[in-house]
């Protein structure tokens, strides 16, 4: 138990190395839950074809608009634990457990059955071609159903890495990407499916890995047991994860709906544009993953340095976050448009796909550096305790002002290096926004 104790204590130590190691588990756990999607992607796109790709595609914009709300919860009862943590509160610590497990069933449930029931509407509003509606809504409605183990595996593995230990919640995630691949193997390639199987492996897969988080806090003998018997909402912790989690729940929900403004104009320019734009946003995974990694440990590391007063400590860490990220951020951008293409291909078969693939990173990811200042600031003040400043700026920046661009130039260019454009303008925006406001935050800390 000390050995455990010292691992998930991020209030001493050396930064760089506690942060990278608490960040690369956090990184495979990302990688790994994406690879949900990706991989379904990959046996849609040289499977099912293009039609099919598009319809996945389509789609999915609908159900990260839901998941974005919970992670942002999940985000709320992170900071709550990890604040805990620094400062030895078990009592706390446990509460925050059972109170994050009865949100997350109840919250699952119901948005679930909004999605199911709306999911039409929205796809007919994101003006998705005919051709493609069926296959999408189908889709869909089968992939909803996984929200509720989802949600469960969220906010269980952001209570485990608000502990400081970021590894367990990964090898969850592991054993389900496992359970996917063989899924969509035997439901598309063996069984000739079609998008019905990719969505029904993802059911389970997500299902396996929300088990085994609930299985292994049952098993805990310390305050981070659950116990179904003691579930029980806990209103002041409620009224936390709630405080912290909502506004950057709703800053998920709105860039998402800023991304559909996105994906209308991306589906009036037809059915390649939107196939390659939807294996882009697979593409940008391979940098935008390692950032939200570094971001979520400068959640952790500052939550629990705050609590436990090393105020000095956190200012330092969160500098150390923001190099190690545009480190990584420039010489993965260099390393794909040099070999984009090959990447590409690994979503598409379609040369012509691949090629306006490369067209659109040619325009975003000389830019990406300017995520890593936005994210980890944005996260270091979610760490403090400061949920809504980040989440008006960067609803300001990249949904706003991005939606305006994109009128803009769509208006004047209507191509895809129009669209591609306005990611980049929106990221420079909130990263000085976002830069200038924690500089003052930090000159009060």
């Amino acid at each position: 138990m000390n050995k455990k104790s010292e691992r998930g204590d991020l209030t001493r130590g050396p930064i760089g190395r506690q942060l990278l190691l608490f960040a690369l588990p956090l990184l495979g756990a990302s990688l790994i839950q994406q690879l949900y999607n990706t991989v379904d992607l990959f046996f849609v796109g040289n499977l099912l074809g293009t039609k099919a790709t598009a319809a996945v595609g389509a789609s999915s914009l609908l159900t990260n608009c839901i998941v974005g709300f919970f992670t942002g919860l999940s985000i709320g009862t992170g900071v709550i634990v990890a604040q805990a943590a620094g400062e030895q509160n078990r009592g706390k610590i446990h509460r925050a457990v059972h109170t994050a497990m009865g949100l997350s069933l109840a919250g699952g449930v119901v948005m679930t059955l909004l999605g199911l029931l709306l999911s039409r509407r929205i796809l007919v509003w994101m003006n998705t071609p005919g051709e493609i509606l069926e296959q999408g809504l189908f889709y869909i409605r089968i992939y909803l159903l996984s929200m509720t183990p989802l949600f469960v595996y969220n906010m269980n593995a952001g209570i485990i890495r608000a502990g400081g230990d970021s590894r367990t919640p990964m090898l969850f995630q592991l054993l389900g990407a496992a359970v996917n691949i063989v899924l969509d193997w035997a439901a598309m390639g063996c069984l000739g499916l079609g998008v019905e199987g990719a969505a029904g492996a993802t059911v389970l897969s997500q299902l396996i890995a929300a088990g085994c988080s609930v299985v292994y806090l049952a098993r805990r003998k310390d305050e981070y047991r659950l116990s179904l018997k003691e579930m029980k909402i806990d209103r002041g912790i409620l009224a936390g994860i709630l405080n912290l989690g909502v506004p950057a729940g709703l800053q998920n929900m709105v860039i998402t709906i800023s991304n559909i403004f996105v994906q209308t104009a991306i589906n009036g320019l037809g059915v390649g544009v939107i196939a390659a734009f939807t294996a882009y946003f697979k593409v940008e995974l391979l940098i935008y993953l390692p950032i939200m990694a570094f971001g979520q440990a400068a959640t952790t590391f500052v939550g629990q340095n705050l609590g436990a007063g090393e105020k000095g400590r956190l200012k330092k860490g969160v500098n150390v976050c923001i190099a190690m990220g545009i480190v990584f951020a420039v010489a993965m951008a260099a390393i794909l448009l040099l070999m984009g293409d090959v990447v590409f291909g690994l979503f598409n078969s379609d040369r012509e796909v691949i090629e306006m693939g490369m067209r659109i990173i040619r325009v975003t990811f000389p830019f990406y550096w300017l995520y890593v200042l936005l994210e980890i600031h944005a996260d270091a003040l979610r760490g403090i305790g400061q949920s809504i400043p980040p989440m008006v700026l960067i609803m300001l920046c990249i949904c706003v002002f991005r939606t305006v661009l994109l009128f803009a130039f769509n208006s004047i260019w209507g191509s895809l290096e129009a669209v591609a454009a306005v990611y980049p303008c929106a990221w420079m925006a909130a990263a000085v926004c976002l830069s200038v406001y924690w500089m003052k935050v930090r000159k009060k800390l």
